[in-house]
């Protein structure tokens, strides 16, 4: 993301040192597992992500309350901020003159309630940028890719069928499910039967169809589930259990929003390609990839479209004409490093980014480095990978989640739980499910304990008498 410098570096320093800082120790309830400190674990994730761009990451995927979207209507003075700034650049007549053709499930309300759901689609800015410039190049951008994703696709000399004569970029929005399928058909269920971590986060529901909803055509369980993590306080089931909400309500526009500020790392999210919070690095540079409207389809598809064996492609040249068309109708000024096209770059997929330090990304995965002052070597903590996991560094909490593996994610981890406060005494573990002696609790006649690898089993009351084999104690060997 940014080019290394002798802050990155500080920064690496810095990891290097926290991590030196992780104390687990042998859980004390349970045999051959561990605990660890909520602080010492908090710092390893804060460090982790001290580049900024997690900040302004997580800043852009802030909601807010259903409550406050559903009282959203054009007009209304109660509308928040970057609502009213899109009624300003793309009021309801701009909306109407591009979607004549639109399914009646998509409405200029609607719209506006999707914005008002993420305060940064339309925001403000305090360094001097042009929020109004950004917000209509935003909205102009969606609708070139809607106009591919959900457009009628009809010329604008076929009389019949496109009565209005209506340019193709003009179609946006006609289909708000994917062509041939309906409510109540079980379509794009792949790996809802399977025992992985994607399932065991985002379940599927009996008799429900993930097909393609919505004007970014949302599909399968795990975007389901994601996408209503963000919508419901970080409920999956709702959206899981109801996936035609994303069809009939205000998220059918909310989804391709989402997703319009989602980065999906190392690919950046295409509002900062927009406004340029984002910064391509030198072995983005060099794959050709920078700003433009060619950059947003290489976030989209870039796999199937970008390259230069795809340049001729339908799908590409298609996107490519219809914001040529829609910048032209308005009036949005292409810069000199700017590029419409795609096939000129590296689709994202195909880039070697491995070990890349200038590069960001946006996934915990357990880190099987060999740490060899940790119990077995194992590091307790989670590092930042570049393919997708079950855990997010953008969402709150899912550190912890990857560190206690929530969600059996990476087989082999030992089972970890996060105390607020570690024994001042390392603990010694438990021997065969017995637990540690506690210097501080009160056993009682027959009460078994395990200490320095044996088991013990009290003779009567006692409290804070170390077991040891053979004497007068109180405590009597039972098992070596």
């Amino acid at each position: 993301m940014n080019k290394l410098t002798n802050i990155t570096l500080a920064i690496v320093a810095l990891n290097s040192s926290l991590a030196l800082a992780m104390n687990p120790q042998p859980d004390p309830n349970n045999p051959d597992s561990y605990i660890v400190s909520r602080a010492e674990l908090n710092a390893a994730k804060t460090s982790k992500t001290l580049d900024p761009m997690y900040a302004i990451w997580s800043k852009a995927l802030e909601t807010r309350d259903n409550a406050v979207v559903e009282a959203i209507a054009p007009g209304l003075a109660s509308n928040p901020d970057n609502v009213q700034r899109a009624e300003r650049v793309f009021g309801q007549q701009q909306w109407q003159f591009l979607t004549q053709m639109a399914a009646p499930e998509y409405t200029y309300t609607r719209f506006l309630r999707a914005i008002g759901k993420f305060p940064a689609f339309c925001g403000d800015y305090s360094d001097g940028r042009n929020a109004d410039a950004i917000c209509k190049r935003s909205i102009i951008t969606a609708f070139a890719h809607f106009a591919q994703e959900t457009g009628g696709h009809i010329s604008k000399d076929n009389v019949s069928d496109n009565p209005l004569g209506l340019e193709e970029w003009q179609q946006a929005l006609v289909h708000v499910r994917e062509m041939g399928w309906s409510e109540g058909e079980q379509g794009y269920t792949t790996g809802c039967g399977q025992d992985n971590w994607q399932t065991r986060r985002w379940p599927c529901a009996e008799g429900q169809g993930y097909f393609g909803r919505g004007a970014k055509q949302l599909s399968y369980h795990f975007n389901y589930g994601a996408f209503s993590e963000v919508m419901f306080d970080g409920d999956a089931t709702v959206l899981l259990n109801n996936p035609g909400l994303v069809a009939d309500s205000w998220l059918n526009l909310a989804s391709a929003i989402w997703f319009f500020l989602t980065p999906q790392a190392p690919k950046p999210a295409m509002l900062h390609v927009i406004d340029r919070t984002w910064t391509p690095s030198q072995r983005e540079v060099d794959a050709g990839i920078g700003y433009g409207f060619g950059t947003t389809i290489n976030i989209i598809n870039g796999g199937i479209e970008c390259g230069a064996q795809n340049k001729d492609k339908g799908q590409p040249v298609n996107r490519i004409r219809y914001w040529q068309g829609l910048s032209h109708h308005y009036n949005i000024a292409i810069a000199s490093d700017e590029e419409d096209t795609c096939w000129q770059q590296t689709p994202y997929g195909s880039l070697n980014l491995d070990g890349a330090s200038d590069v960001l990304y946006t996934n915990w995965e357990g880190d099987w480095a060999y740490y060899p002052d940790r119990p077995g070597g194992f590091s307790f903590e989670c590092k930042l990978v570049g393919y997708q996991t079950a855990y997010s560094a953008l969402v709150p909490g899912d550190y912890e989640k990857c560190v206690t593996n929530f969600y059996q994610s990476h087989a082999g981890w030992p089972q970890v739980r996060v105390v607020d406060d570690l024994p001042t005494e390392p603990t010694e573990p438990p021997v065969g499910g017995v637990p540690a002696w506690d210097a501080t609790s009160v056993y009682v006649k027959d009460e078994q304990v395990s200490y320095e690898g044996l088991v013990f089993k009290a003779k009567w009351w006692t409290q804070g008498d170390t077991p040891v084999a053979g004497g007068w104690g109180p405590w009597q060997l039972v098992q070596q």
